[in-house]
């Protein structure tokens, strides 16, 4: 008896935080058992094309994607954006914004840092980053490879996670421009990981109002409760339950493995189908 389809919607290469290429992602995801795979970079399409044509090669289906930082008043909150088409002049627009917004919020972390007696550099951040998009996990990535941190785990909690001493905000994009945004480039919005970024039920319902599509149901860090819950809030607020591993690699999150979890394919279809009603 065959199996059904492996679905994972959220997983990250190297055009942004992620530890593989989008080509060595798609082989590992296939390898994984994953017949369906979103490639969803933060604040970048960059690694699409490249992911598209491995996929093709092997046989997967590719879902275009990307994951875009955003926030309900002081809460940040990341939406995933599905089936988007890459050439959309208003989704380059707002990665264009981001690019700039990204290396000015590392100046400015960097400097936190330096004045703390940490001697990391721009130059060390941006060798470490190559082309992708930077993020703070770059620059936890360079306080390791200097031996001033163990982990990226520690560089986070010592450092760079919220209330930390080099801890830099983001300039705070509202969630109704990224759901906007990633409509009109012909998606559909999904919430990502609501227990990790303590999304309330009403603030779900709030995003649905403003467009949303879809709810990262299913992941490996959300217990049997979670599931439970947020599955229901689905029912609730016809939202699509999804799956994702959000997978970086085994050097960045050890704990998410491609094709940890899966959805039904009748909600990819349905999410689908979302994404062409515009």
């Amino acid at each position: 008896m065959e199996s059904g389809p492996m679905i994972d919607l959220h997983s990250h290469t190297t055009a942004s935080d992620g530890q593989y290429s989008p080509t060595e992602l798609v082989s590992l995801a296939h390898r994984a058992g994953v017949t369906h795979l979103a490639v969803t970079d933060h604040d970048t399409l960059a690694g699409l094309a490249e992911a598209t044509n491995a996929a093709r090669s092997i046989g997967l289906a590719l879902i275009p994607g990307i994951e875009i930082s955003a926030f309900i008043e002081e809460k940040e909150v990341h939406i995933l954006g599905h089936f988007i088409s890459e050439a959309n002049p208003g989704l380059a627009q707002l990665i264009a914004a981001a690019r700039i917004e990204r290396r000015a919020r590392m100046e400015q972390m960097i400097g936190k840092l330096n004045a703390l007696g940490l001697p990391v550099t721009l130059e060390q951040v941006l060798t470490i980053a190559d082309q992708a998009q930077l993020g703070r996990p770059h620059l936890a990535r360079a306080l390791v490879e200097q031996r001033l941190c163990g982990s990226v785990k520690e560089a986070f909690d010592r450092f760079l996670g919220s209330g930390r001493p080099a801890f830099v905000d983001r300039i705070r994009l509202a969630s109704q421009k990224a759901i906007d945004a990633i409509r009109e480039a012909g998606g559909s919005a999904t919430l990502a990981h609501p227990a990790t970024s303590r999304v309330t039920g009403q603030e779900i319902e709030g995003l649905a109002s403003a467009g949303l599509s879809g709810l990262e149901v299913f992941r490996v860090d959300h217990t049997p409760s979670q599931r439970t819950k947020y599955l229901e809030l689905s029912h609730e607020l016809n939202l699509v339950p999804t799956a994702g591993s959000d997978f970086h690699g085994e050097k960045v999150a050890p704990d998410r493995a491609l094709g940890s979890v899966s959805m039904v394919e009748s909600s990819l279809e349905a999410l689908q189908r979302r994404a062409s009603a515009g």
